[in-house]
């Protein structure tokens, strides 16, 4: 069957942090039997059988769009400015759409992207995020996605369970509304965490992109919890103007495999307490799978993901920050979470073959609708 993929973000190389689950999500699929993979999205490393569906001014525009930022960022710091790249963007989507219109399946990465398939009443896979998720709130965007859904075959595919019930609500009648979560690279299970992990100074890591949402209650909370015992290291990349505080050790972005030969094995866990409008944090995967403890805020996507006491921490105060790294400084209880953690993601997530899988059941389940 022929896919056309569309993100409107992705990974330059290896060493970008940026949406490695939409590259990781590319290869996994293009190594699937029966599916002729077009890929329409900013310029990055792909694999040889992926076709291309940018034209050359395209893949021009977006490869400066990734070097702005980022679709999500421009919006959040662009103004009136940012709407009319938001707008550039779903023109030149509109025009991908309608040229490539030997596609059997549409692979939609995130909800907006799916609105300029007005009057294109091809089949599609909607992939659905916290991110876009968030923005069904906003004035009348339930409205134009609905008119749009209603036009094809459709199946809403949120990245995470909570999702599930506001999608149905809202598109439930128009479309299926069917789960599918992003998997992890095998190489998050193999990483080796080193015996030393509670010995002092402890170090806890925090990797996300630096916004006052992603930051939460973070610097406050952590203010007189973190010490020379117990560091806190952040890594990510600074997207929004703030003063990371001194005792914080901060070290600029990272990438993946940074993250697993370096940070990941002498961690003693990885902490969140972002406020964002998260789905299913990939990070947070990747680092159950290598076995380090979560301490997160209380927020539906982190309590979908971790069970309290068991896969790790939900912390909804300060007090309850210090009680999780007091509970996680005992070495056998910090090595019987991350066990937890690694099986729970195991049964529960998989790997991105298995994702893969998932999402060819979605355009098998689609394709089957229409012969």
């Amino acid at each position: 069957m022929k896919v056309l993929m569309v993100s409107s973000s992705y990974p330059q190389n290896a060493e970008d942090w940026r949406v490695r689950f939409v590259s990781d999500l590319v290869y996994a699929v293009a190594r699937k039997d029966g599916v002729d993979l077009t890929l329409w999205a900013p310029p990055g490393e792909k694999p040889s059988v992926v076709k291309d569906a940018q034209a050359h001014r395209e893949r021009d525009w977006l490869f400066n769009l990734m070097d702005r930022g980022g679709i999500a960022h421009i919006l959040r710091t662009g103004g009136f400015r940012g709407l009319l790249v938001a707008v550039k963007l779903l023109v030149l989507l509109r025009k991908a759409y309608m040229r490539h219109s030997e596609a059997d399946i549409l692979h939609v990465n995130w909800l907006q992207n799916a609105l300029p398939l007005w009057g294109i009443p091809k089949p599609a896979v909607i992939s659905v995020l916290g991110s876009d998720y968030a923005l069904l709130e906003k004035p009348f965007m339930i409205q134009l996605l609905r008119k749009v859904i209603r036009q094809r075959r459709c199946i809403l595919a949120p990245n995470a369970d909570w999702m599930v019930k506001g999608l149905t609500d809202r598109f439930g009648d128009i479309a299926e509304v069917i789960p599918v979560p992003f998997g992890v690279k095998e190489m998050w299970f193999e990483v080796n965490r080193r015996q030393n992990i509670t010995q002092t100074p402890r170090k806890w890591i925090a990797v996300l992109r630096l916004t006052k949402k992603k930051i939460g209650s973070l610097f406050s909370w952590g203010e007189t919890i973190f010490n020379r015992n117990d560091e806190l290291h952040l890594l990510g990349p600074m997207q929004e103007k703030m003063t990371v505080p001194g005792w914080v050790h901060y070290h600029g972005p990272t990438h993946p495999l940074e993250l697993c030969n370096e940070w990941f094995p002498k961690a003693s866990g990885l902490v969140t307490l972002s406020d964002h409008d998260e789905g299913r944090p990939q990070v947070i995967l990747e680092a159950m799978a290598a076995r380090l403890p979560i301490i997160a805020s209380d927020i539906p996507a982190h309590r979908n993901m971790i069970e309290h006491q068991k896969t790790g921490w939900v912390a909804n105060s300060k007090e309850s920050l210090r009680e999780a790294l007091q509970w996680l400084n005992v070495k056998d209880v910090n090595m019987c979470v991350g066990k937890a953690a690694a099986e729970w993601v195991k049964e529960h997530i998989g790997t991105w073959d298995d994702c893969a899988q998932r999402y060819v059941s979605l355009y098998e389940r689609l394709m089957g609708s229409i012969k």
